[in-house]
């Protein structure tokens, strides 16, 4: 049976310290890489151009539209997303290429393995921390808010059992950096679709994702760094609250430009 063309889909700005190794982990099984930049002020365009990339310049105004947007740029049926951070294992190349042609989902989850630092954090419900990102484009899409938009399948999703490898947080100074951002987005994205959130609420949600993380999801079992993450899972809440007050009150304007 012939093989079926895949499409890699990147995302990325100001990401030259990662655009290579993540092309170099795709190039060679894709049957095309495209870039989407959200106008990168670094070497990202350049590095993506030496390896022979597609590139499209568009500025990220919502995550979801965006990611769907891509896609809609790639020349294959099937598209596998990669954030530029992120790296696809020559083991998930192979079980994609055994699977793929008899298959009848429409999308397929993938485990995530993430590190913070050289940390691989394998507790507290991080791995393998599925997500779907190899998809049929025409049955897929994402739900069009600005941050942790949910996906939309017309069909069946399966699970692959070989990983993506995500470097997200170098160190935990990044990691904060990511949640003030992902925390900013997601008060926004509270006030733009009309959700009602009460101080006990917020206070509830932020006890909840501590003793989730750390009882629940085993982190206790991975010492100092478990607490870490299950701190930091509470904090989101938390932080998300204050933020969606400061909104809702007039301290800050009301919707994200």
């Amino acid at each position: 049976m012939a093989r079926i063309p895949i499409s890699v889909v990147i995302i990325a700005k100001n990401e030259e310290d990662n655009m290579d190794a993540c092309i170099l982990s795709a190039k060679g099984w894709a049957d095309e890489i495209v870039v989407v930049d959200d106008n990168s002020t670094d070497a990202t365009v350049a590095i993506a151009a030496k390896h022979g990339a597609v590139i499209y310049r568009r500025t990220m105004d919502n995550e979801g539209i965006h990611r769907n947007w891509a896609a809609a740029q790639a020349k294959n049926e099937w598209v596998l997303y990669l954030d530029a951070d992120e790296r696809v294992t020559p083991e998930l190349q192979q079980e994609i290429d055994a699977v793929l042609p008899a298959t009848t989902h429409v999308a397929f989850a993938i485990p995530f393995r993430t590190y913070i630092g050289h940390h691989f954090v394998n507790h507290s419900g991080w791995y393998p921390g599925s997500k779907t990102r190899f998809v049929r484009k025409s049955k897929f899409h994402y739900e069009e808010v600005a941050v942790h938009p949910r996906v939309f399948h017309d069909g069946s999703c399966g699970h692959l059992t070989k990983d993506i490898i995500h470097y997200g947080y170098p160190d935990i100074a990044h990691f904060l950096a990511s949640l003030n951002r992902q925390t900013t987005l997601e008060a926004h994205k509270w006030v733009n679709t009309g959700r009602k959130m009460t101080m006990l609420i917020g206070f509830w949600r932020t006890i909840d994702r501590f003793f989730r993380s750390y009882i629940g999801k085993g982190g206790w079992k991975a010492g100092f760094m478990g607490f870490v993450i299950a701190y930091f899972a509470s904090l989101y809440q938390i932080m998300s609250y204050i933020k969606y007050y400061e909104i809702i009150n007039g301290i800050k304007e009301k919707s994200k430009p």
